[in-house]
């Protein structure tokens, strides 16, 4: 099965009973470009691209907006965070940037920084015009807010350690192997559901399942790519482990992706940003900005 495939075989999964959720998710699977080979030695990154090429956007005229104000968080790297210089950086700093210019609001563009829990309060009460800070895109959510569609997903990955990759497919060479993922976890549950007759070690946090690889206690851990890169890239004076296999996105286990919140029902804006996002995807900005915020490619 190609990776492809794969990919969108996990995506239709997460949807067994939905049509309508099934064309997204078969939407979503097939503009996903997936460049890097399936081994450990990558010669290059995987830039995952979550656009429909085949869908439209329309820009509206936004430029008679006295500023365009983002609001983020400094806690959340690479994608927000206070740098060594004491300023606001991260992939969400650069990507409201890179939005502001591309709606001619460079001029008038704001980013300011604010607990999460404060976020929204701030957007409902006319202190910010768009929140950009990984907030999950639920029902709940919804109902306070609009958003936009998804800029960013955040894959489930394997890692295994160094010099004993599973030749594919993964899952059959995984069988009766123990995997690691942390009890309790939407990682879990997704394994639970659907890996089949893997041998899954059900363990208390992510440093434990960690441990067990290194201790070659568990021959694979099963997890979130983006916390699972920060800890291989920690070890890159030693490398003992790197990911196997393709990513695995799931809306039911993982979430809908990360999108910008704004004032609810405010549609001009949201056509607005939703052009700006697929205009920076295919000029290449955002393969830009995940390369330089992921070294360590998640997908």
């Amino acid at each position: 099965m190609t990776k492809q495939k794969s990919l969108l075989v996990r995506c239709l999964s997460a949807f067994p009973n939905s049509l309508a959720a099934g064309v997204t998710a078969l939407a979503l699977a097939v503009s996903i470009s997936l460049m890097a080979s399936p081994s450990f030695a990558q010669s290059r990154p995987s830039i995952p691209n979550f656009w429909d090429p085949q869908e439209l956007f329309v820009k509206p005229d936004v430029s008679n907006r006295p500023r365009l104000r983002f609001l983020t968080t400094t806690d959340f790297p690479p994608f927000s965070y206070i740098d060594d210089r004491k300023q606001l950086s991260g992939y969400h700093v650069d990507l409201a940037r890179a939005i502001c210019a591309e709606l001619s609001l460079d001029a008038v563009c704001q980013i300011q920084a604010l607990p999460f829990a404060d976020l929204v309060p701030a957007l409902n009460r006319g202190a910010g015009d768009a929140i950009m800070a990984g907030q999950a895109v639920t029902a709940a959510a919804r109902r306070q807010v609009t958003f936009t569609r998804p800029y960013f997903f955040l894959p489930a990955r394997f890692i295994m350690r160094l010099g004993e990759e599973a030749s594919p497919p993964l899952l059959a060479s995984l069988e009766g192997k123990p995997i690691a993922v942390v009890a309790g976890s939407a990682h879990a549950a997704y394994a639970q559901a659907w890996f089949g007759n893997v041998e899954l070690r059900m363990l208390p946090t992510r440093d434990a399942a960690l441990q067990a690889l290194e201790a070659k206690t568990v021959d694979a851990v099963f997890d979130d790519a983006l916390s699972l890169s920060f800890w291989i890239q920690q070890r890159l004076d030693k490398p003992c482990c790197a990911f196997v296999g393709g990513p695995y996105l799931s809306p039911t286990y993982f979430g809908n992706g990360m999108a910008i919140a704004l004032e609810k029902d405010d549609r001009v804006m949201e056509s607005a940003i939703n052009y700006a996002l697929r205009s920076l995807n295919d000029k290449g900005v955002m393969s830009e900005l995940y390369l330089r915020y992921f070294p360590i490619s998640l997908f």
